[in-house]
């Protein structure tokens, strides 16, 4: 099993930044990939970045140029950036790992959510 736990949501007016964060915890060496989801009220969960472990990313289209996936291996940590906010980017936002590299059969474990809350 893995646990992961998030932090760094909150709220922020729109145009400003905040930095998730998402520390995992037991059976690390089975996850191949670590992303970030969020979830809008009437929304459904999306993947919006995502890193494996040899460093590719990928980003839905909206966040790109805005959001920085990154990861500290050290520490068991990934990171989310968000720059720029828009109000469109409030959702909860979930850490998710996964045994593939690409996230191709969704994630195996979640975080249990953190709101971010963008104003405008």
């Amino acid at each position: 099993q893995v646990q992961l736990v998030e932090s760094g949501g909150g709220l922020v007016q729109a145009g400003g930044s905040l930095r998730l964060s998402c520390t995992a915890s037991g059976s690390i060496f089975s996850i191949n990939a670590m992303g970030w989801y969020r979830q809008a009220p009437g929304k459904q969960r999306e993947l919006v970045a995502r890193i494996s472990n040899d460093l590719r990313t990928n980003y839905k289209d909206p966040v790109k140029g805005r959001f920085t996936i990154s990861r500290d291996n050290a520490k068991n940590t990934v990171y989310l950036q968000m720059n720029s906010l828009k109000p469109e980017d409030t959702a909860v936002y979930y850490c998710a790992a996964a045994k593939s590299y690409t996230f191709v059969r969704g994630p195996d474990y979640w975080g249990q959510g953190t709101q971010v809350t963008v104003s405008s």
